[in-house]
């Protein structure tokens, strides 16, 4: 009787795992209008990021230091650095002009004043509708 209730405990958690799982993934993120943006011959994007050390090196120190402070939103935690011969471009969506902000004062830090591109967009997150 025992082994038949764990059994269907078991069974009942992995239903609605299930179908909670399929719920999460009926919608996938839609970044269409950020991609077409991003292609235009005019706009820097991280393929276009030099492969020479200094470059390299200011990114990997700027992302650290955003990587570094968890107040940040998991959205600025992955704007784009591009860093072409010592000038940064950031892009990407984050959750506030503060966050905005922090992150532009971070690469600022790192790359020298007049060196940083901020091309970071507000994107609060949803509310849910009553």
């Amino acid at each position: 009787m025992r082994a038949s209730l764990i059994v269907l405990a078991i069974s009942s958690a992995l239903c609605i795992q299930t179908g909670y799982l399929r719920a999460q993934d009926t919608k996938p993120p839609d970044n269409t209008k950020t991609n077409t943006r991003d292609r235009s011959k005019a706009e820097p994007t991280a393929d276009q990021a030099k492969n020479n050390t200094p470059d390299r090196d200011t990114m990997q120190k700027i992302r650290k230091s955003i990587m570094d402070d968890k107040a940040l939103s998991t959205y600025a935690h992955n704007v784009k650095i591009i860093a072409q011969n010592g000038k940064v471009t950031l892009k990407g969506p984050v959750r506030s002009e503060e966050e905005k902000k922090t992150i532009e004062e971070k690469a600022t830090e790192v790359a020298g004043s007049g060196n940083v591109t901020n091309e970071m967009t507000v994107k609060p997150p949803k509310t849910k509708s009553k």
